[in-house]
């Protein structure tokens, strides 16, 4: 296939409206985005099916419809500095960057980090930059944000990412406590505490650096 308009025309149509995605700044984002540039080529064919599409070595682009439902939740401002944890190909960020002022997207894979760098330059996004270096450490230099979306899930939420939060930011994380199926989770810092409320159930892959600690058995 050498135009993908139609699929991702569909994608939008039965995958992102129908699952409770109304906000026309998230719809109008991915109906233009090339999702099959973010994807090895052997993939570009299955870029638009409503799964996490596996990206090489641990790492998946996650699933349509929950990035669009979390972009949704975490109501992004233009005036948003906003961090994304595990920027993997940079689907998510570019999609963001539509969205807010400046992203920072973090990615601890050094091949992904240029791959996602490129594939932004190439689009002419030039209000998001990719960084390397450990993802549960977030990127604080450039914070405090206002908005971090970690892409792909996490076992718990390390203190250091909420502490990148400014007062009255938002986190939006898929949590995955106890087995494959986790929750997406809102987290809002408000005169310096941290709360979160449950959103939805998701499937996610977890992202490296925040898989379930390990138990002691005796």
């Amino acid at each position: 296939m050498s135009d993908y308009a139609p699929a991702r025309q569909f994608m939008v149509d039965s995958q992102i409206k129908p699952n409770k995605v109304t906000d026309d700044r998230v719809i109008e984002a991915m109906s233009v985005l090339p999702r099959e540039m973010f994807v090895p080529k052997a993939a570009a064919g299955i870029a638009y099916v409503d799964e996490d599409i596996h990206i090489g070595s641990d790492r998946y682009l996650m699933e349509p419809m929950i990035i669009g439902r979390l972009l949704q939740e975490s109501g992004p401002q233009a005036t948003d500095l906003a961090l994304v944890v595990g920027a993997g190909p940079g689907y998510g960020t570019a999609v963001l960057a539509g969205m807010v002022e400046t992203v920072v997207a973090v990615e601890s894979d050094a091949a992904l980090a240029r791959r996602a760098s490129a594939i932004l330059s190439d689009l002419g996004i030039d209000n998001a930059a990719v960084v390397e270096g450990p993802l549960p450490a977030g990127y604080p230099s450039q914070g405090p944000y206002d908005l971090i979306l970690l892409d792909g899930a996490a076992a718990h939420v390390p203190a250091a990412l909420l502490d990148q939060l400014k007062d009255g930011g938002r986190l939006l994380a898929v949590v995955c406590e106890r087995g494959p199926v986790g929750e997406a989770r809102i987290y809002r810092k408000s005169a310096g505490h941290v709360s979160h409320r449950a959103l939805f159930d998701a499937a996610t892959p977890i992202l490296p650096g925040f898989e379930p600690k390990a138990s002691f058995r005796f």
